[in-house]
């Protein structure tokens, strides 16, 4: 045997101890892949029910909002008509309305100031207190 001859098998045999200890980790890393490529797969097949149900919620709540906005509509010409009806009944009714309370209120003002000279005449001397008051005697 030649040195070149023993060299190459020195090569071979180091090749052959290089492919024995990346076995070990490239067998670890198949093991990994496939548990990789089941989770992925279990979680693919979790997750269809639960985006079908999620589709399902977003289709009913679409439907309620429409619902609802269909039932904000209404609201607001509700309000449109009572905000005219107040203001139609404001008009018709709020002048007359405040007329009378200003007479009433003018009503018994009068009276008031008619009843207190009577008072003070009774709680006075006789009709010398109103006459007094007006600088007669």
């Amino acid at each position: 045997m030649s040195a070149g001859e023993i060299a190459a098998l020195i090569a071979a045999g180091a090749f052959a101890l290089l492919v024995l200890l990346l076995i070990v980790p490239l067998v670890k890393l198949c093991r990994t892949l496939d548990e990789a490529t089941l989770t992925l797969r279990e979680t693919r097949e979790r997750s269809d029910p639960l985006l079908t149900n999620a589709n399902t919620a977003i289709v009913r709540v679409n439907s309620q909002l429409r619902r609802v906005d269909v039932i904000t509509a209404e609201a607001r010409a509700v309000a449109g008509s009572v905000s005219a009806l107040t203001s139609l009944f404001a008009a018709l009714v709020g002048g007359p309305v405040v007329k009378m309370a200003a007479f009433g209120y003018g009503l018994r003002r009068a009276l008031r100031r008619r009843r207190q000279p009577k008072a003070l005449d009774e709680a006075g001397s006789g009709g010398q207190g109103r006459n007094r008051r007006r600088g007669l005697r």
